[in-house]
C-alpha cells in the first residue's frame, strides 16, 4: 500500500511509515485519542487521511504503539525534550583553587567564594596550598594552619572528602558540600570581611600582602 507522503530517512529506533512491519498497532490519532488496536493496514489508511506520518512510538510494547502525526514535528519535540533531560541532569566535577603563603586577604577572599559557588552547584573543590623555594622547608604544622586558615573564610557548609596530606607542590585536600545547599553564616562574615567600597582591589591586595608577610617575620618564619 502506498501512503500520501514520501517515504522519508529515519533511524531504526523510530520506524515510520512503510518501514513498520507489525501486524496491529495501538494507534494515537493527531488529537491524541487512542483509536484502539487496528490493523497496520488501517492505521497507515488513517495517516494517509490525515496528510500525517504513522510514527512507533513505543516498538516495545506489547502490541507496538505508534502515534499520527508529522515526522518533522516529533523529531523536534524528541530533541527538545532530550535538551530538556540534558540540561537537568548535572555533571560533578573536582574543581581546583590555589593559594600561596603570600595570598592577600582580598584574594584569599575571592578565591574562598569562588570555592563556595562551586560547592554550591555540587563540585567538589580541590584546594591547593603551593608552597615554592623557601616555603618548601618552612614547618608542616605552619603551612597546615595556613590552608585551614583559608578553609575557614570559605563562606559555605562543606566536609572534607579527602584529609589534608602532602602533595609534590605543597599540600592538599578536597571538600566537598553538606546536603543540597552550601549556604550558612559563613556568608555574613566573608561579607564583613570584604574590602570596603573605597579602597581598589590593587591597593587592597598590596596591603594583605604586606601583612601577610608582617606575620611570617613576626613569627621567625622567614
Amino acid at each position: 500500500m502506498n501512503t500520501q507522503k514520501p517515504y522519508r530517512s529515519y533511524t531504526p529506533k523510530t520506524r515510520i511509515n512503510n518501514a513498520i512491519k507489525v501486524r496491529e498497532l495501538r494507534v494515537i490519532d493527531a488529537n491524541g485519542d487512542n483509536l484502539g488496536v487496528i490493523s497496520l493496514e488501517e492505521a497507515l489508511k488513517a495517516a494517509e487521511t490525515a496528510n500525517l506520518d504513522l510514527i512507533e512510538i513505543s516498538p516495545n510494547a506489547n502490541p507496538p504503539v505508534a502515534k499520527i502525526m508529522d515526522y518533522g514535528q516529533y523529531r523536534y519535540e524528541t530533541k527538545r525534550k532530550a535538551s530538556e533531560v540534558k540540561a537537568k541532569s548535572h555533571v560533578t566535577e573536582t574543581k581546583s583553587v590555589q593559594v600561596k603563603i603570600g595570598t592577600g586577604d582580598h584574594d584569599q577572599l575571592l578565591k574562598a567564594k569562588r570555592a563556595a559557588e562551586w560547592l554550591n552547584e555540587g563540585h567538589r573543590v580541590k584546594v591547593d596550598l603551593f608552597l615554592w623555594g623557601r616555603y618548601k622547608y618552612m614547618d608542616q604544622d605552619f603551612l597546615k594552619e595556613r590552608l585551614d586558615r583559608f578553609l575557614k573564610i570559605i563562606p559555605a557548609e562543606y566536609k572534607l572528602a579527602d584529609a589534608v596530606k602532602k602533595s609534590p607542590k605543597g599540600f592538599t585536600t578536597t571538600i566537598e558540600r553538606v546536603g543540597k545547599s552550601v549556604k550558612g553564616p559563613k556568608i555574613i562574615e566573608a561579607e564583613k570581611n570584604a574590602p570596603e567600597k573605597g579602597d581598589s582591589p590593587q591597593k587592597e591586595v598590596a596591603k594583605s600582602k604586606k601583612k601577610s608577610l608582617d606575620e611570617l617575620l613576626e613569627e621567625g618564619m622567614i
